[in-house]
């Protein structure tokens, strides 16, 4: 599969609209709506679910339809809440989203068309929920190696096990807890650009779904790294907490739901 070109990180105080993709007109009507969203009614927040799909059929038809198309209302309202119910912006966010999710085929991705990455054991989604009853994405970060391993299948894995969380989220529950685990990190494993590529994923095509990231027993080699990446997160640097194998132990997983590599 050919992974089509990826627009870098951007501040995400830029409005999404002047973005390469998304380059629209604003609509009068739709702003007229957004305004009176803010009183976070029931009716204009279905109102403008209802522009919104109306639009994006008009101005990108060619877009798929269906789960997680231009006329899945419960998208297109998750990603008005993200936007603060400015239409516009969402508007453009979710054309954006869309158009990557056609493009990187994320629909065809399957346990299958992982398998052989999966295989090294980088990265997997935890069989249980953590304590506040979160899908757990566990990455273990002493298995990857950039130099060695195709960044594209890296990427789909990345990609496919986010899916596989989001699939995994009770009723109530909305975001996904994120585990770098560290130990044993060295050069080898360093991947900034990879470590961007997740977040990058995570603001534009999954918001709000992350609620927090552990990274866990970091060592002393991964906060030049750290220092770097930081400033590129943007406001997602807040949802990083650095602890302990024990703290992960102790505060967020009972000794029967430990991911498999905390396990004592």
């Amino acid at each position: 599969m050919a992974l089509r070109h990826r627009p870098p990180l951007s501040p995400p105080q830029l409005p999404l609209h002047c973005l390469p993709f998304c380059r629209i007109r604003p609509s009068p009507g739709i702003l007229a709506v957004a305004a009176a969203s803010r009183s976070d009614s029931p009716q204009d927040a279905r109102k403008l679910v209802l522009e919104v799909k109306e639009r994006l059929g008009k101005e990108f038809p060619a877009l798929p339809v269906g789960r997680n198309g231009r006329d899945d209302e419960d998208m297109i309202y998750w990603f008005l809440k993200d936007r603060k119910f400015v239409a516009d912006d969402a508007f453009a966010k979710l054309a954006k989203a869309i158009k990557w999710r056609q493009e990187f085929e994320v629909s065809k991705l399957t346990e299958e068309s992982v398998e052989e990455i999966a295989r090294t054991g980088k990265a997997y989604v935890h069989h249980h929920l953590d304590v506040s009853g979160r899908p757990v994405l566990v990455v273990v970060a002493a298995k990857h190696f950039p130099n060695a391993q195709d960044p594209i299948e890296n990427e789909k894995l990345c990609v496919f096990l986010i899916e596989k969380a989001l699939s995994k989220l009770p009723p109530g529950q909305e975001q996904i807890l994120g585990i770098f685990d560290l130990r044993g990190f060295g050069t080898a494993n360093a991947d900034l650009k990879f470590l961007t590529f997740m977040f990058d994923v995570f603001y534009y095509y999954y918001p709000k779904r992350l609620s927090q990231v552990l990274f866990v027993d970091a060592p002393f080699v991964f906060k030049p790294l750290w220092q770097i990446a930081k400033p590129l997160l943007q406001s997602y640097a807040s949802l990083v907490r650095f602890c302990s194998a024990d703290k992960v132990r102790s505060e967020y997983f009972t000794e029967e739901t430990l991911p498999p590599n905390f396990s004592n």
